[in-house]
């Protein structure tokens, strides 16, 4: 799926109009028959089933809160079938809107800003259980999991239940990443994808417990390890490109410590600095051609990664420092494209600066928990976005090898050091 893209100068995009806030609607039946009968040919294709736990609890036209895991595009078809004919709208990324807003909303979505935040995203929510009669879909990692294991739930998750008080149903799937993990270019596996739906939560046990109490629970639901999943049930991927571009995830080799010289090609992963060469198998092993494995399994390779990155940043060391290609988006007209640029993140955040000095943005390493990243983002390349609720600047590494995993892994690892340092300053 592509977006549309528009060069322009920089001034000229700060003064374009920026768009106003629209209440979400329920959506049209046409609408969620459509979405269900669009969905069929992919699902027919993993072979796919689900099972419905404790789902009747909720009554056929009572609105409740449906919280999915995310692993790939193929998520909404899924929801769309096994929710059908439940009225139900989306909550989704705003640049997802672009160039065609009066689609989505009729379809129901409501847009967010990814890691931003956005005071009116709950009220929006209300509006369309209370006023709407419709469920809420949401993702509450927000973004695809890099190595096949939950992504960070924001801290707000627990009090965002208290406010909305409906039932609130959990969707989690399996085999949707191992068919097309974010890291591989949108190239789909010959994975058979199946999904369970449970009744999770309902008022009065929302009523009865904490913020945090909540939080644990969803904390506990979106735990997984998709490779661990696939390992255990003997799924075979025997595609030839199983590993290609593995190594925006895996970017630091163990054996020599070098980052940016790995390459992901075929079914091997290789250092360009030391030569040593692994090979990812039919079952999701990774096993050394030579010499020892020193990971076996790709998320502890990834915490691995985490973990240095923790220690750069604790030692005073961490920095990135890339050229970048910047586009804006300040509405959902399109994205912007308006020059090049640099992005700088350390310890004291983000600093982009760009279009011949014009451009200066900071962000404060406690302004999110995450970070908006992705690979090949739209078909346009990797991306790392930055920004504020006015406007958002998405950046395109041109240099610097496979810098996008690494600069999520210091974003969060920053936070919560941040975080720890306030509570330690109060305390």
């Amino acid at each position: 799926m592509k977006i549309k893209v528009k060069e322009m100068a920089y001034e000229q995009v700060l003064a374009r109009p920026v768009g106003r806030h629209r209440s979400p609607v329920r959506p049209l039946w046409i609408f969620r028959l459509l979405l269900k009968v669009l969905s069929r040919s992919d699902l027919r294709a993993t072979h796919f089933t689900h099972r419905e736990i404790g789902m009747e609890r909720l009554g056929n036209r009572e609105p409740c809160l449906i919280l999915m895991n995310h692993s790939s595009f193929i998520d909404l078809k899924i929801a769309a079938t096994i929710l059908y004919p439940r009225p139900f709208n989306i909550v989704c990324t705003s640049d997802g809107f672009v160039g065609k807003s009066r689609l989505m909303r009729a379809a129901g979505c409501i847009p967010t800003k990814k890691f931003i935040t956005d005071m009116t995203l709950v009220r929006d929510m209300l509006h369309a259980l209370k006023k709407a009669n419709s469920s809420v879909l949401m993702f509450p990692e927000a973004s695809y999991s890099f190595d096949g294991t939950a992504t960070p739930l924001p801290d707000s998750m627990g009090k965002c239940l208290k406010i909305l008080g409906v039932p609130v149903v959990m969707i989690r799937t399996y085999g949707a990443f191992a068919r097309d993990p974010l890291y591989n270019n949108l190239k789909l596996r010959q994975v058979d994808v199946s999904a369970d739906m449970e009744y999770l939560l309902s008022p009065e046990d929302i009523r009865e417990k904490t913020a945090e109490e909540l939080n644990e629970i969803l904390r506990e639901q979106f735990s997984f390890d998709n490779f661990r999943w696939q390992q255990e049930n003997n799924i075979r991927i025997a595609e030839a490109f199983r590993a290609d571009c593995l190594n925006r995830v895996l970017y630091k080799y163990p054996h020599c410590g070098t980052e940016g010289k790995m390459l992901g090609e075929g079914t091997e992963l290789s250092c360009g600095a030391c030569g040593k060469k692994y090979e990812l198998t039919e079952y999701g092993f990774l096993e050394a051609k030579e010499g020892e494995t020193e990971f076996k399994h790709i998320p502890d390779w990834y915490r691995w990664e985490r973990e240095s990155v923790r220690k750069e940043l604790e030692d005073g060391v961490y920095r990135l420092d890339v050229p970048v290609t910047i586009c804006i988006m300040v509405n959902t007209k399109c994205i912007y494209r308006v020059g090049s640029g640099r992005l700088v993140h350390t310890a004291e955040g983000f600093h982009l600066t760009g279009c011949d000095g014009r451009l200066d943005y900071t962000q404060k390493p406690g302004a999110s928990y995450s970070l908006y990243s992705d690979y090949y983002w739209y078909e346009v390349g990797d991306m790392i976005c930055i920004g504020s609720g006015d406007v958002l600047y998405y950046c395109f590494p041109t240099e610097g090898g496979d810098v996008v995993a690494k600069t999520r892994l210091a974003t969060e690892e920053l936070y919560k050091i941040t975080c720890r340092r306030r509570r330690e300053r109060r305390g």
